[in-house]
């Protein structure tokens, strides 16, 4: 038995990274799974991966910045499912340039698929959530978030906005049974950072304590925790997983 069996997950952005990650890990403890990223195609290997795992998984294509389709989707999760139980908002996008260099339309389209879609996937299901009297939405900010960087200065609004929308959202929802909580990762591994030059990674790893870069499989663990009645008592709350970088 696994601690998500009979529970309904769906995770943004889960085409690959983090997102894929979650995805997987849920489904390994028993979750039926709805997969979201803005392109269906890219959704085939964490589709196949989910299905291996012989769990239930319905992949759809959603822009998390429409409202109109984050509320088809939510009502499509709904009709097959019948019930949401947790919500992973992972979707999010980069655009860096140093403030004088930005545009508008890059400080755009990060607040909108990074904050207003964390926003509105929120409010899509916390209706079902609160019908149900429970619920764990997990939303995944950043170490950026925290503290601010130069040349993100549209990424680190987007989310320490997450921040506030998380215990904003988990003192409203909490009287129904729904907790609301966010992750703060650091330095994960990627393609990005394996394609950087040794020089740079020393440059980097030189800030974590634990002196390595975290992986998707450890922000996985920490939603899993987040998701489950371990952390029953746990709401409002920002997890940072980043080797102590930050403190």
């Amino acid at each position: 038995m696994g601690a998500f069996d009979g529970k309904v997950a769906v995770v943004t952005g889960a085409a690959r990274g983090i997102g894929r990650a979650v995805a997987e890990k849920l489904a390994s403890e028993g979750a039926d799974l709805v997969v979201c990223d803005l392109q269906s195609e890219w959704l085939t290997e964490t589709t196949e991966a989910v299905r291996g795992l012989g769990r239930k998984v319905l992949p759809l294509a959603v822009d998390v910045g429409d409202s109109e389709a984050v509320n088809a989707c939510v009502a499509e999760v709904l009709k097959e499912f019948g019930r949401i139980d947790v919500m992973v908002n992972n979707a999010g996008i980069t655009k860096d340039t140093l403030l004088v260099r930005m545009s508008d339309e890059d400080w755009d389209a990060v607040l909108r698929v990074n904050l207003k879609g964390t926003f509105l996937f929120t409010r899509a299901v916390a209706r079902p959530m609160m019908k149900q009297r429970g619920g764990a939405i997990i939303n995944i900010a950043s170490v950026i978030g925290l503290i601010g960087n130069a040349g993100q200065c549209n990424y680190a609004a987007s989310k320490a906005g997450v921040i506030a929308l998380t215990k904003s959202t988990a003192k409203e929802l909490a009287s129904r049974g729904v907790r609301v909580n966010a992750i703060a990762p650091g330095f994960i591994s990627s393609k990005m950072t394996d394609a950087l030059s040794q020089e740079v990674r020393d440059q980097m790893l030189a800030n974590i304590p634990l002196s390595c870069f975290g992986t998707p499989d450890d922000i996985a663990k920490a939603v899993v925790f987040l998701a489950s009645e371990e952390a029953a008592y746990v709401t409002g709350q920002v997890l940072s997983v980043n080797g102590g970088m930050v403190m």
